[in-house]
């Protein structure tokens, strides 16, 4: 079914928004849901289909072209369509590195218009805001060098005009640059607010992306974002209201990316002590899986 499908994807307009949704859907959970001895395969197949990559490249450039001033409430079919799109772009862009897949078309992607989408959010649904997080983690684990992407924008060529007291870390970090860097940290926390689960899950994804990134590139850069006042702040403010505990997956898994880097000046002795004390008095078959799995991770951490 792979071929018909991508096949008939290929021959499709961005536009055709009733045929292409459902049929990216279909190859995304292709992709997912195979068994891994024809994972390989899977991804093959959908990589040397030119008018198929040709087709997502039109679809992630629509993101930038589909944004009225008013977007409703709901999720449109246009919006569907660019979820399904960022998706099966990221998943193609982590398989493709996994198995080293000969790359038959490259996708080109304007890295400053995927930040500034989460930086900005200008009314997108959550949904895509979650789609565009997926892609951007996968490129920042992949340290934006994936043989299957083109990064184009104001950063991917290190320019003589920067500002002299921060180029020597925005060389260091590229393609991104320490503004960016401060922006897209800001509107995560901003996100993370909101409480809305999907979203949590997925900011906080990124952001541990994003510190694992810095890490790499600039270990003073990665510990000064993590030990960032607000993050203490943005700690109360995922406390209050009626969920007051720690076991909370987000506030575990912010919790173990803080003692990683050592931000004592965020998580305290006695924070690590109340997390301990309430696993200790929790029915622990009774939590739910993803409470289990980040609160293991926290603890090893520990």
């Amino acid at each position: 079914l792979l071929f018909p499908v991508s096949n008939l994807c290929g021959k499709c307009r961005p536009r055709d928004t009733d045929l292409l949704q459902p049929s990216l859907n279909f190859l995304y959970w292709s992709l997912h849901q195979t068994t891994p001895c024809s994972q390989q395969r899977a991804v093959a197949v959908l990589l040397s289909n030119v008018s198929l990559l040709e087709l997502l490249q039109k679809v992630l450039e629509c993101t930038w072209q589909w944004s009225p001033p008013s977007r409703p409430a709901y999720l449109s079919s246009e919006d569907a369509l660019l979820c399904s799109g960022w998706l099966l772009v990221a998943s193609l862009l982590l398989y493709q590195h996994r198995y080293n897949t000969e790359v038959h078309q490259t996708l080109s992607v304007d890295l400053t218009e995927v930040l500034n989408a989460v930086i900005f959010r200008n009314k997108k649904p959550i949904l895509l805001l979650v789609s565009i997080m997926q892609f951007l983690r996968a490129v920042l684990r992949q340290n934006f060098s994936s043989s299957l992407l083109v990064i184009v924008g104001q950063n991917t060529a290190p320019s003589a005009t920067q500002p002299q007291p921060s180029s020597l870390q925005d060389t260091a970090l590229h393609p991104l640059a320490m503004q960016q860097v401060f922006s897209l940290v800001v509107s995560l926390q901003n996100l993370l607010v909101h409480k809305e689960l999907l979203l949590s899950q997925a900011v906080v994804a990124c952001l541990e992306t994003l510190v694992e990134y810095l890490y790499v590139k600039n270990q003073d850069v990665a510990l000064h974002v993590a030990s960032q006042p607000w993050h203490r702040f943005l700690l109360f403010t995922l406390l209050s209201g009626g969920q007051k505990s720690f076991l909370q997956p987000e506030v575990l898994r912010l919790m173990t990316l803080f003692v990683r880097y050592q931000s004592s000046n965020i998580i305290s002795q006695k924070e690590i002590s109340q997390i301990v004390q309430e696993a200790a008095e929790a029915n622990l078959a009774e939590l739910p899986e993803a409470t289990s799995c980040a609160l293991h991770l926290f603890l090893c951490q520990v």
